[in-house]
């Protein structure tokens, strides 16, 4: 009864990574958005976290290997532009990668951005395990993205846990590790927020179309 209630706990908790399936993307859909960002190889850790208790609502990870990807377990982001298959987001160009956090940020949660440079090596193997580790069930967002993390050589120090805090507290002693935090002050309602920057950016594809 006593691991029921953890688990019940838990689910609560962590509601922000219990989000509904989405369905997959077509492999043409995801190789036309294919897009990577210059400079070196990242991993970025995102951890969403509630302004009012200091819990974490949310873990995803940003990989920028081959392409820049988000993996985003059992999250809640969705964007007319952004395929997405088995809980990894593709085309994280940077209009998306602003667009996601700012779906995220509100008034109730800010996003702490943890990113630290990896080897093109090390990026392409936590790339190929995200690909590979989905769909995510609810609640197991740091979970997922911790047994990634440890399965990085030069990252098997990471324990694996269920709470997004815990782990952005072991990523942030990694050498090299920078943060930074992301606040917003609009709405308190996530969906009004997947909504607002879902049509910042298709007006932004709209308008690049017009320039074109």
């Amino acid at each position: 009864m006593r691991n029921l209630f953890i688990a019940g706990a838990l689910v609560a908790a962590l509601a922000g990574c219990a989000a509904e399936q989405s369905p997959n993307a077509d492999a043409a859909s995801i190789a036309a958005v294919s897009y990577r960002e210059p400079g070196p190889n990242t991993l970025t850790l995102y951890t969403m976290i509630n302004n009012r208790s200091g819990a974490g609502g949310h873990t995803s990870l940003m990989i920028n290997a081959s392409e820049r990807v988000i993996f985003d377990p059992a999250g809640s982001f969705k964007a007319d532009i952004v395929p997405e298959r088995n809980d990894v987001l593709f085309g994280i160009t940077p209009p998306v990668e602003r667009a996601y956090r700012g779906a995220h940020a509100r008034e109730t949660f800010h996003v702490l951005v943890q990113e630290v440079e990896v080897t093109p090596e090390q990026a392409q193997v936590a790339y190929q395990l995200a690909l590979q580790a989905g769909p995510i069930p609810g609640a197991y967002c740091a979970n997922s993205t911790a047994r990634i993390l440890q399965q990085v050589p030069g990252f098997e120090s990471i324990d694996v846990t269920f709470y997004p805090v815990k782990l952005a507290d072991q990523f942030g002693t990694l050498p090299g590790v920078t943060s930074d935090r992301y606040y917003e002050s609009d709405s308190p309602d996530l969906q009004a927020g997947l909504a607002k920057n879902n049509a910042a950016l298709n007006q932004t594809v709209a308008t690049s179309d017009e320039e074109g």
